[in-house]
């Protein structure tokens, strides 16, 4: 269990030239050859990966015998704004398992995506599982569920249906650790709990080729189609088009982690579950590991907003 010695001070938000807010957190970095290269809070606190999970879960869906086009299966990892582009793409997950949206049992939603939700909400139109942002996953899932003969109605969501226990199992395997708890993720599926450092390892796993071919997939996948994993301005989006070769994940409550193929990777918690000190502290974490962040670091900047323009930053303190 995390507690409040598992977490330092990772970054600050200023206003009008004034610290305003100081942000806790704990981040870990794997070197080259998994060793921990820097730790920054508790590396062995155990955290709800939430949507970090994902990539995860999809390795075991391609394992038992999930095949989709790389920018779908790039969906079914994603935590997607909404648009038309991700409900369409869901819906043609679910087509080619013979099902309909009605399959769905993740929790009703609006697009993230401000504009879409807008649209949505001036349609008249009410909340529904295929706008949610794990809609893509949840369709995965059915889909992995026809291809093995599993039921297919709302106890794919079960701890113990076939299909989740191969997520755990490959969640253990891939974390190299046993899974500290399960509890219920704000769509409904299993969420896992782990070690800090177990998220980095299995990030690590999937896109260094250890996790096998299944894990080669997901890492193709994500890194091809960025945008289906998140959205065009979404941050997860950002890092992975302008840090080659890098596969990340954002998770709710303050969670990111992401990993290169030779091995080096990251994941981080914001203690507070607050999103915006993740890519400031993503963006030092990686420049401390030796990547270069050259090209993203402007373009994912949190910017503190005062009666409608720029008054300051959240700035990261460490690693």
């Amino acid at each position: 269990m995390p507690t409040p010695e598992s977490f330092v001070p990772v970054a600050i938000t200023d206003r009008s030239g004034l610290d305003e807010s100081v942000h806790y957190g704990a981040v870990v970095a794997l070197g080259p050859g998994g060793e921990i290269e820097f730790a920054v809070g508790d590396p062995l606190a155990v955290v709800y990966p939430r949507s970090s999970n994902k990539p995860m879960q999809a390795v075991a869906m391609v394992r038992a015998g999930l095949s989709l086009p790389p920018d779908l299966l790039a969906l079914v990892c994603a935590s997607h704004d909404g648009t038309p582009m991700h409900t369409d793409g869901a819906l043609r997950i679910l087509v080619g398992a013979g099902l309909d949206e009605g399959a769905l049992a993740n929790t009703r939603s609006l697009p993230l995506d401000q504009a879409a939700a807008e649209a949505v909400l001036r349609a008249g139109l009410p909340r529904t599982s295929l706008l949610m942002n794990c809609s893509g996953k949840h369709s995965g899932m059915l889909a992995t569920c026809v291809r093995n003969g599993w039921a297919h109605d709302a106890s794919y969501l079960a701890v113990d249906h076939p299909l989740q226990l191969a997520i755990t199992a490959a969640i253990d395997e891939l974390a190299a650790e046993t899974h500290a708890h399960i509890g219920v993720d704000g769509c409904g599926a299993p969420a896992h709990a782990m070690s800090l450092v177990g998220l980095a390892r299995a990030f690590r796993a999937i896109a260094n080729g250890t996790a096998g071919s299944a894990g080669d997939e997901v890492y193709a996948a994500m890194t091809a189609h960025p945008q289906m994993v998140g959205g065009v301005t979404r941050d997860v989006t950002v890092f992975m088009q302008h840090v080659p070769g890098l596969m990340a994940k954002d998770g709710a409550d303050g969670v990111f982690a992401a990993a290169l193929p030779d091995g080096r990777a990251i994941a981080l918690k914001i203690a507070d579950g607050g999103d915006r000190a993740r890519p400031p502290v993503m963006v030092a974490a990686l420049h401390a590991l030796g990547i270069d962040t050259t090209a993203v670091a402007a373009l994912v900047e949190e910017r503190i907003m005062g009666h409608g323009r720029q008054v300051g930053t959240v700035r990261a303190i460490a690693p």
